[in-house]
């Protein structure tokens, strides 16, 4: 049974960031695309536009000196328009370490990513570490 067209493209947006792979990330959205992140510290928010989400990810990978680990380890969809990314992330910054289990929620509009809604374990210990 072949993988849901949605599942796929959510796999491709995980590869392509774990590779740092920007210009392949933003051929996956659409141009006003928004990433909401949880939590009250210097990267949580609405960051909104493609360019608005790639410096963003550009900062996870700058505050973390590279050390973000993100291990894709499910996709749930409703075919109709929504997917579920379950992954397992790690980082370390500033003599601190981050070691738990995350998920985006992804909308998809034909073919782009329009919409995600990331979920933390814990919203405390993201906004220690990334504070």
């Amino acid at each position: 049974m072949a993988e849901h067209p949605h599942a796929t493209l959510v796999r491709k947006g995980y590869e392509a960031f774990t590779r740092g792979d920007m210009d392949a990330l933003r051929g996956l959205m659409t141009s006003d695309c928004t990433h909401h992140v949880p939590g009250s510290h210097q990267l949580s928010g609405d960051f909104k536009g493609q360019d608005a989400v790639i410096d963003m990810y550009g900062r996870l990978f700058q505050e973390t000196a590279g050390t973000m680990q993100v291990e894709l380890r499910n996709i749930l969809v409703d075919g109709r328009g929504h997917a579920v990314a379950a992954h397992h992330f790690t980082a370390e910054r500033q003599g601190k370490r981050i070691d738990e289990d995350g998920a985006i929620v992804f909308r998809v509009v034909g073919d782009k990513i329009s919409d995600l809604d990331e979920c933390v374990t814990d919203i405390d210990k993201g906004n220690e570490f990334w504070s």
